[in-house]
């Protein structure tokens, strides 16, 4: 993880400005977090039932997909340093109101406000890749995702023994209360601490802040194609809240017609702010290719939608499939979270050495094999050769999605935010796509389907053109400065 360039025990310059970002993650996470291991507590608190519990767990991934679109858009605008810091700053309200909530429509409400923290990830792509130079990039976001993706774990690990620590009944409060002070502190220190470029570098903005900019008239069409899912993914959300008769049927439909005009008028932007494209041709020098953000959609869809599914689940899968405790269960399935310390890294890493598409292709089949072979996994396996298969899978989970990030910021520099945001987006889809289907079939099947998405994606990825040669970003005076991509 070191070369003469890149040294990882180093708290300055580039790598200060890592350090200082992927913590920043690493606290979003655990703010975002903070729910699932103080489930048990809360419930018992508040008595809340199992139908809250799950409209809790929906309401916490709900607005993410929005959030990430939006939060791409100001990173773009108004430089990750502002961006970053504002929203730990603000994330903590919601938090302190979750903490102190008396009953389940103040809890819901305030959930569903954090899921906006969700979105913090795609800050920090743009600001890695504004410090590190091409080659070291892969490895760069990577050690920024995988170290900052921990903080779901470190949640798991430390709030129930912080709870405990402040004893009581009021124990959950405190602990979901802390990671909030930390957030709010944070953000401060964030501000203070870091710039969104290398002194004497530019930073580039989209010449339209409302929608991603496309450089021909068959990319706007693709666009608002690939929008399409992110809508979808919340109209199921929506339908699996009637499922659980949190919204009435009524309510259903009018979310449906609200998302069916959302799309519409976010087509209009899309189509306002590219109308250029619609009557003249965009200078060759200045293009880029739609296709490589919507390969990089699908692959993130496979990899972190099926990562955030499947660490849901996967405490309960161990848990019946091989009769163990709660605590036990759990214990084994965090494995499959830890691996992100250096399976994301090591993703980005390969790419870095061995050529984007060529890692992507390896690891994308890896993805299918392990997710195929997880399929299979019954009480009759040994349980220590059935924790080596979810972590042999997760490997490549995780170190695929360090290879996508790792091509991310090689598209388009001044939209690098909107387009991790899109990507990033794609992941929260699916998560929701991959989690109401295992609502409705067996985890031997769900496991089935994602190694089919996988093997889609492999697919999708043939058509990816390895990164090369130079960016062209024309600043606000007009001058052209050339970003090399390899």
């Amino acid at each position: 993880m070191s070369s003469s360039n890149f040294n990882i025990f180093s708290f300055s310059g580039k790598m200060k400005i890592l350090h200082l970002t992927w913590f920043a993650f690493f606290l979003t996470f655990v703010v975002w977090f903070n729910l699932a291991p103080m489930l048990g507590a809360i419930k018992e608190s508040l008595g809340l039932t199992k139908p809250q519990i799950t409209t809790l767990l929906i309401l916490n991934v709900a607005l993410t997909i929005p959030a990430r679109i939006i939060i791409g858009m100001l990173t773009d605008q108004y430089g990750p340093r502002r961006v970053y810091s504002a929203l730990l700053i603000l994330a903590s309200i919601p938090c302190f109101i979750f903490a102190v909530a008396e009953n389940f429509t103040q809890l819901a409400l305030a959930r569903f406000a954090l899921g906006f923290i969700g979105a913090g990830f795609v800050i920090g792509i743009r600001m890695v890749s504004e410090w590190f130079p091409a080659n070291e990039l892969g490895t760069a976001e990577g050690i920024y995702g995988g170290w900052g993706n921990f903080g779901s774990a470190a949640a798991a690990f430390t709030l129930p023994t912080i709870a405990l620590w402040f004893g009581g009944e009021d124990g959950w409060r405190w602990a979901i209360g802390l990671t909030g002070a930390m957030a709010l502190v944070f953000g401060f220190i964030y501000y203070a601490s870091v710039q969104d470029v290398p002194k004497g570098s530019k930073y580039f903005r989209p010449k339209n802040a409302t929608a991603m900019e496309v450089t021909s008239k068959g990319d706007l069409f693709f666009l608002l194609v690939m929008k399409v899912p992110l809508y979808i993914a919340l109209g199921a959300l929506a339908w699996r809240l009637k499922n659980v008769d949190i919204f009435t049927p009524m309510t259903t439909n009018v979310v449906y017609f609200g998302l069916l005009l959302l799309y519409l008028y976010d087509s209009m932007l899309a189509v306002r702010a590219n109308r250029n494209v619609l009557t003249e041709e965009v200078p060759e020098f200045q293009r880029y290719k739609f296709k490589q953000v919507a390969i990089l959609n699908i692959l993130y869809f496979a990899t972190f939608g099926s990562e955030l599914a499947v660490v849901s689940m996967l405490p309960l899968f161990f848990l019946e499939t091989f009769d163990l405790t709660p605590v036990v269960a759990g214990m084994v399935a965090s494995a499959y979270a830890f691996m992100n310390l250096m399976s994301r890294p090591g993703g980005g890493w390969i790419s870095d050495r061995f050529g984007r598409k060529k890692t992507l292709l390896i690891l994308t089949a890896g993805l299918a094999l392990g997710y195929a072979l997880m399929g299979v996994v019954d009480a009759a396996w040994p349980i220590w050769l059935a924790v080596v298969a979810a972590m042999a899978c997760s490997f490549f989970v995780q170190a695929g999605e360090g290879a996508v990030f790792a091509v991310v910021p090689l598209i388009k520099r001044s939209l690098t935010g909107q387009i991790a945001g899109m990507t990033g987006a794609y992941g929260n889809v699916g998560a929701v796509i991959y989690l109401i289907i295992y609502s409705v079939v067996d985890a031997s099947t769900f496991f089935m389907v994602i190694a089919g998405t996988a093997v889609l994606g492999f697919i999708a990825l043939l058509f990816l053109e390895e990164p090369s040669g130079e960016i062209a970003e024309v600043d606000e005076d007009g001058a052209v400065t050339m970003i090399k991509v390899t």
